[in-house]
């Protein structure tokens, strides 16, 4: 014979079950939900977390943010960014961050992926995004719809710098007035580096005025100041230059009498040298002019280990070589 429940017992077992079953849904949402976008974190010290890829926007983010974010750069001095895999640890990195700031037009290449995929969930900014596209270059033959090297043109980190204070203030609101005024003496300063870096470059001879590096991360540098720029390699290093390329540079710099080439920091110098001793053996002697900060700039705590400070560094090197 079958034995009957207690319906009170039953009606007390159904609302504990309820209970639990409540408790359940409510940690599993706890534990999978992802900060919404327009929330701060914070860390332990109250300060803005925020996860930079590329040095020049860790800068940038150092400079406006003050001592009210705590930044976390990913690639460190001459680290290619072109060519850049994320580890594990970078995950963990992007995901714990308020906010992810990245440069965009597909320079971190590898990362640019997982990058997207995660600006679904939290607040990840591209500070290419505030550039008017009309006034961006051409990519190459690699896919690259637009050239990436934004930094180049000093106005073109202002817009740079103003994406990167409007989104601050966005999230710490209550910091706004420091904010503002960081970025604001900041602007100043690349203003001033704008107008210096043009009267610098104009010092040299219009025909001696070339500037031959590794690979064409220039372009803008020389749209905006006035120099004729070619790279060994496109855009992109993800490919290596071919013989004819070497071939053909070598060529040009020999009939144009060209002295100086430049060797970057962060990219192999072993196709620019080929290029040098090419042209000696045509009768042409070629020189290293010296060291650029490209993709890359220069070690923690040193001069060009800062956006203006790179800057000074290149223009004054291609000055020296070139003069």
């Amino acid at each position: 014979m079958k034995k009957m429940i207690n319906p009170r017992l039953k009606r007390a077992l159904q609302r504990l079950f309820l209970a639990m079953l409540a408790l359940f849904v409510f940690t599993l949402i706890s534990a999978c939900g992802s900060p919404d976008s327009n929330t701060t974190q914070g860390n332990e010290n109250g300060k803005l977390s925020v996860t930079t890829t590329i040095g020049m926007i860790t800068d940038i983010v150092r400079q406006v943010g003050g001592d009210h974010v705590e930044v976390t750069g990913l690639m460190k001095s001459g680290v290619d960014p072109h060519l850049y895999k994320a580890s594990q640890g970078d995950i963990n990195k992007l995901d714990r961050a308020d906010i992810v700031f990245y440069n965009g037009l597909h320079l971190e290449g590898k990362m640019t992926e997982i990058l997207e995929k995660m600006a679904k969930k939290r607040t990840i900014v591209a500070v290419s995004d505030g550039i008017d596209r009309s006034k961006l270059r051409n990519g190459d033959q690699t896919g690259t719809e637009y050239d990436p090297h934004i930094w180049f043109d000093v106005s073109h980190w202002m817009s740079a710098t103003k994406s990167v204070r409007d989104t601050l203030i966005k999230h710490d609101p209550a910091h706004e007035a420091q904010y503002r005024s960081n970025a604001e003496n900041y602007l100043r300063q690349l203003e001033e580096l704008h107008q210096e870096t043009a009267d610098k470059i104009s010092s040299i001879p219009e025909e001696g005025r070339v500037l031959v590096t590794a690979h064409d991360a220039f372009g803008y540098f020389g749209d905006a100041y006035n120099i004729k720029v070619m790279g060994l390699q496109g855009i992109s290093t993800a490919s290596e230059p071919g013989t004819k390329d070497v071939t053909d540079l070598r060529d040009y710099l020999v009939a144009n009498q060209i002295k100086a080439v430049f060797i970057e920091s962060s990219v192999s110098r072993k196709a620019i040298d080929a290029v040098i001793e090419g042209a000696r053996k045509k009768g042409h002697q070629i020189h290293n002019g010296g060291e650029l900060y490209s993709d890359a700039m220069g070690a923690e705590g040193t001069v060009e280990g800062t956006y203006i400070g790179m800057v000074r560094h290149n223009v004054d090197t291609i000055v020296s070589a070139l003069q």
